[in-house]
């Protein structure tokens, strides 16, 4: 499955037997909606909704971090999801969120997943249906997960590559949180960034209307930053989300997707021992 579908596609696709589709739109702390809220109101017909913030660790005191293998496969089977099932995230901005669920299902093993291109959106200036109220339940999966821990960096391993400088660190945040003249969203966390990353806003890679660039436009925006065809590339970001439309855009580049860091720049900031740069 291709890691990106049109609102063609997926208009002709759905309802088909074995295609899960999920809203898996997240807000940020200074933004005044919440996701479900959103959902309940207008979504795509069919779709449930994947909380970023349930499908995770829930002993970690840093936001939506990736959980255990069994609990990722217990949580995703609930919502209607086998090994055999063709998954499609989108999101109520356009891209935002919706390429963590891709991430996850990935770094879970499950390949036959992708993002709607320009997600409600355009689906919505299309003129295509949506419905409203809560997801209807859908039979339970059964879901084996395959952990691709290459896929995962810790705050141990960026602090390794600190010296070794083996991995390029992308961060998807906006500049001015990246060089340190921004806030963050989140309440007491200072701006700034991971000494030696580069900045790739995560909007760089989207045209004007939601939808990721062509291939050759996301090469070059790569390659801008330092990125080569063999680079060893971790992306981040503030909480390891929109982080995922970068390695979403390396894959559609044709680039090794490389690394996500989990706890991102909320982990590195708050911890006193991590230099930071601005």
């Amino acid at each position: 499955m291709e890691p990106l579908v049109s609102t063609s596609w997926l208009a002709e696709h759905l309802g088909e037997d074995g295609l899960v589709l999920f809203d898996a739109t997240m807000y940020l702390p200074n933004e005044s909606k919440n996701g479900r809220e959103e959902f309940a109101r207008a979504h795509i017909p069919g779709a449930g909704f994947f909380d970023i913030d349930e499908i995770a660790d829930p002993e970690s005191h840093l936001p939506h971090m990736v959980p255990t293998p069994s609990r990722f496969a217990a949580l995703i089977a609930a919502l209607g999801v086998s090994n055999a099932s063709r998954v499609v995230f989108y999101d109520q901005k356009g891209l935002s969120s919706a390429a963590r669920g891709w991430w996850l299902m990935g770094l879970f093993g499950h390949d036959r997943a992708a993002v709607l291109d320009g997600g409600l959106p355009k689906w919505l200036r299309e003129g295509r249906p949506t419905e409203a109220g809560p997801p209807v339940p859908r039979a339970r999966g059964d879901f084996s997960p395959a952990f691709r821990p290459k896929r995962l960096r810790g705050l141990g391993d960026m602090m390794e590559n600190l010296a070794s400088c083996a991995e390029l660190v992308l961060d998807a945040r906006a500049a001015g949180r990246f060089a340190g003249t921004a806030p963050e969203p989140r309440p007491g966390l200072a701006s700034g960034h991971i000494p030696g990353s580069r900045n790739l806003p995560y909007n760089m890679l989207l045209n004007n209307d939601g939808t990721m660039k062509p291939a050759e436009q996301l090469r070059a925006a790569f390659a801008a930053c330092g990125v080569a065809e063999n680079s060893a590339v971790v992306t981040s970001c503030g909480s390891g989300v929109s982080a995922a439309i970068l390695t979403l855009g390396l894959t559609l580049a044709g680039y090794p997707s490389g690394a996500l860091y989990d706890g991102s720049w909320t982990e590195w900031a708050s911890r006193p021992e991590t230099p930071k740069g601005s």
